[in-house]
């Protein structure tokens, strides 16, 4: 990595952790250069915009975070019900780039920027759905093994997963992680039902 891209990512970087911090509307420029010391001139060498910016911070680390934190555990091996449990309960508890008191920086951009702004809410959606699409290969895998009721419809249990991941996370930053541990003893009695 050259240093010019070094600088860009540090600069994505810095972004993100304000962004997930204050929000992406109230993190201005001014902000972003004074945390990463760079010039005005250097930050707009790498993004013409915030918004670019914005869209780069998706794309580039969001986006693989996600990957790891929630697409990856999918992989695991085990029976499908314990792989769905393990990878919530893993992501909520265990992920030490999440603060509860943030709540999950996929879903503050999709609540703050997804309404006003087309091109934030493609890169978002890009991201949800390739969960989603993942979520369900699993579920239809658990389904073909017998692990899961056959009659089950893999698209509602993964739209059911995440909009309580979605959910709890969001009261995450009132209550912090004590409301984490009720979701998680409910969905280890919802996925036992299926």
């Amino acid at each position: 990595m050259n240093k010019g891209q070094q600088t860009r990512l540090h600069i994505l970087k810095k972004a993100f952790d304000l962004s997930y911090q204050k929000g992406f509307q109230t993190t201005s420029v001014d902000d972003i250069i004074h945390l990463t010391t760079v010039t005005k001139g250097s930050f707009f060498y790498h993004f013409k915009n915030k918004e670019e910016m914005g869209l780069a911070m998706i794309n580039e680390i969001i986006l693989p975070g996600f990957k790891t934190s929630l697409i990856e555990p999918l992989k695991e091996r085990g029976s499908t019900k314990e792989v769905l449990y393990k990878m919530i309960k893993s992501i909520l508890l265990e992920d030490a780039n999440f603060d509860p008191r943030y709540g999950c920086p996929a879903v503050n951009i999709i609540e703050e920027m997804a309404p006003i702004n087309q091109q934030f809410n493609k890169a978002i959606s890009k991201l949800i759905d390739e969960l989603l699409s993942k979520l369900v290969l699993v579920i239809a895998t658990g389904i073909e093994n017998n692990e899961i009721d056959k009659d089950a419809n893999p698209k509602h249990i993964a739209n059911f997963i995440m909009s309580g991941y979605m959910g709890v996370r969001t009261l995450g930053k009132l209550y912090g992680t004590k409301s984490y541990d009720s979701y998680l003893k409910e969905l280890k009695i919802y996925l036992n039902t299926l």
